[in-house]
């Protein structure tokens, strides 16, 4: 009963994190009314699921050359403000305005249970979505579409077996088996890009990887950002800053690179005030000047680029949006060097830094000392970011996605 009790205080912190589906596991397994034992099988069973969904035929003859195309979207399910969500959606929305018509489906819904309480939940922490989107909390309600979309590699599973649809898609925005230790996440992860998916990427890194690697069909879209949100504000002093794009639960993000680095740049300049933002980072002993935000908005990141004169983003998979909303800010992005960056920024309108502390602090302390030279780079990147647009990116997605349709729709009418 103490155990029970201890954990109903949690109750507050779990709701935030993991909704009310979480509570509900939590109490039920405190009781011992479910297991709290590993349950692999029951965890992986969609891996092993071949049961195929049939083309309807009907629908197919009767929707295949409907000028609306109909685009099922399946999804993993979402927290509040997640960044990969935010960049479905706003596809999904600016596909609606090119003449499409989406559906949403979560695949494997812990914290929802029924349609009304997820589209409520998706109207307030996703206001990008477009309102004509229909929104599921599960698969079962998928119906035939012109085409039909994974955005993740669990969702890839479903998608394979579903083929109510003219085209399938593989919406990637990053290498997901660099997400696992090499074991059977990662093998799971990686084999769905041997599923026979049509993939339009996130840059030229993944399209090319994807094509050369697994012999993928592949197209890609280029990031924009939030004009709207990320923009140049003045500053009213003239203290030196480096923002960190700090999550320590991301570790394809560096934190403790990062965190070498920007100790060994303090000890070398304690000047310097770092600013952190991405995660809560109470339990963490931090011994040079800083402030920590934890998770925050968008608005409160435009405010942190914008006080800040360099901004430390790496990654060992592909770039997020970070570094373009850190340019449009007039801030300066200072990223790491590889193929999996270097589709986005390069020598001129970023600061590139090799996977190593030392080499990080150096070339921050070097442009501290040559301000000159930090303000040609600022000046690069605001230039740069000026000339994405998410609109464009959408017009290229559009026309992918409408070539292959037609493809597609060609070969089923062979095979019919």
């Amino acid at each position: 009963m103490q155990k029970l009790l201890r954990m109903l205080k949690k109750i507050p912190k779990i709701l935030k994190k993991e909704g009310i589906g979480g509570v509900v596991r939590r109490v039920l397994q405190k009781l011992h009314v479910i297991t709290t034992k590993a349950d692999p099988l029951t965890l992986y069973s969609f891996i092993m699921d071949r049961k195929e969904i049939p083309l309807n035929q009907n629908a197919f003859e009767k929707h295949k050359d409907d000028e609306t195309k109909i685009l099922n979207w399946v999804i993993p399910e979402m927290g509040e403000g997640s960044g990969g969500h935010t960049t479905i959606f706003r596809f999904i929305s600016n596909l609606e305005k090119r003449g499409f018509h989406s559906r949403v489906y979560v695949f494997r819904a812990e914290r929802f249970f029924d349609n009304k309480t997820i589209r409520t939940f998706v109207a307030q922490a996703f206001p990008i979505l477009d309102s004509n989107v229909e929104v599921y909390y599960d698969v079962k309600y998928m119906k035939f579409a012109h085409a039909t979309f994974a955005t993740s590699w669990d969702t890839a599973y479903y998608v394979r077996n579903f083929n109510n649809t003219i085209s399938k898609f593989y919406f990637v925005q990053d290498f997901e088996p660099y997400f696992f230790a090499h074991g059977s996440e990662y093998e799971f992860a990686e084999n769905t890009y041997k599923f026979g998916l049509r993939a339009i990427t996130a840059g030229d890194w993944l399209k090319e990887k994807l094509n050369r690697e697994y012999g993928m069909k592949t197209d890609s879209f280029r990031f924009s950002y939030q004009r709207d949100v990320y923009y140049p504000t003045p500053r009213n002093d003239h203290k030196k800053r480096v923002f960190f794009y700090a999550r320590p639960v991301t570790p394809r993000r560096d934190f403790e690179l990062g965190l070498l680095a920007l100790n060994e740049l303090c000890r070398r300049m304690p000047e310097v005030e770092v600013i952190f933002a991405g995660w809560d980072l109470s339990d963490y002993i931090i011994p040079f000047k800083h402030k920590s935000f934890g998770v925050v908005t968008m608005q409160k990141l435009a405010e942190c680029y914008n006080h800040c004169d360099m901004c430390l983003v790496i990654s060992n998979t592909n770039l997020s949006l970070v570094p373009l909303e850190v340019m449009a800010c007039g801030s300066v992005a200072v990223c790491s060097k590889g193929e999996n960056s270097s589709w986005m920024v390069n020598e001129d309108n970023a600061v590139l830094v090799e996977y190593d502390p030392v080499d990080m602090a150096d070339k921050m302390e070097y442009y501290f000392k040559n301000p000159d030279k930090m303000a040609e780079i600022r000046q690069k990147g605001l230039e740069y970011v000026k000339d994405t647009s998410w609109e464009k990116e959408a017009d290229k997605v559009k026309e992918v996605i409408l070539q292959a349709i037609e493809e597609d729709k060609n070969e089923k009418q062979k095979i019919i």
